[in-house]
């Protein structure tokens, strides 16, 4: 048993924890990219700047993207009135799958389809790896505040609100 539990401990262990108050790039490059909505419609970021931002990469294909989706949800309820905004930025080409996607799963945030751009934009954020899904997060400064590469769990997704809205 002891030997399963220190198993079990080393894995979690080499699972990337939410990054805090670490010396991030800049968050720049979002705020300069122009991205497609579900619509097919240009969205130019900047639009996004000066406010407090969750910023999720993912993709209909990848699993613990589709596990973060309902607590991105909540955490977006919970703190929209002090202003957080949560943008789910889909690393796909086509928005009517994308569009059908975001309706089955009640993404009730705002998606935006990455296109060609999903895999620089990510390296340009800290995403050496390009893997999905990651999630930063950005203060009203425009300062990259935390991020993760991999699932979000609800207390990492507390945090990252938390640490975007000081």
């Amino acid at each position: 048993m002891t030997k399963l539990l220190n198993a079990i401990v080393a894995a979690l262990a080499l699972l990337p924890a939410l990054a805090l108050a670490e010396e991030f790039p800049p968050a720049e490059p979002l705020f300069a990219a122009t991205l497609s909505d579900v619509a097919d419609k240009p969205v130019a970021m900047s639009i996004y700047k000066g406010k407090p931002l969750i910023v999720n990469f993912w993709a209909r294909w990848c699993p613990p993207c589709r596990e973060e989706i309902p607590d991105l949800s909540k955490a977006r309820a919970k703190y929209k009135a002090s202003g957080l905004e949560v943008i789910g930025i889909a690393i796909e080409d086509n928005a009517e799958p994308v569009r059908e996607f975001a309706k089955a799963y009640e993404i009730d945030y705002p998606v935006v389809l990455a296109k060609s751009k999903g895999i620089g934009l990510m390296q340009a954020l800290g995403n050496s790896r390009a893997g999905l899904p990651f999630t930063v997060a950005i203060d009203r400064q425009g300062r990259m505040v935390a991020q993760k590469l991999g699932r979000m769990k609800r207390a990492d997704i507390e945090a990252a609100a938390i640490a975007a809205l000081k």
